[in-house]
């Protein structure tokens, strides 16, 4: 049996560091952003870690 591909919609959105652990970017951030406080437009472009629910989903996903 071949090898499964990774999925590359996901691989684009998601990077795993170098300890393993996934992060991505915070949505909301590049449309309407003028009815933003720029306190929310700055905590916006942070990135951040994926949540453990979908942890295991999203890795199996990445790395086939």
């Amino acid at each position: 049996m071949p090898k499964m591909k990774s999925k590359k919609a996901l691989t684009k959105r998601v990077k795993v560091t170098g300890t393993g652990k996934l992060v991505r970017h915070q949505a909301n951030t590049g449309h309407r952003a003028y009815g933003k406080t720029t306190k929310q437009k700055r905590h916006l472009m942070k990135q951040k870690s994926v949540h453990p629910t979908d942890y295991k989903r999203i890795k199996d996903l990445v790395q086939q």
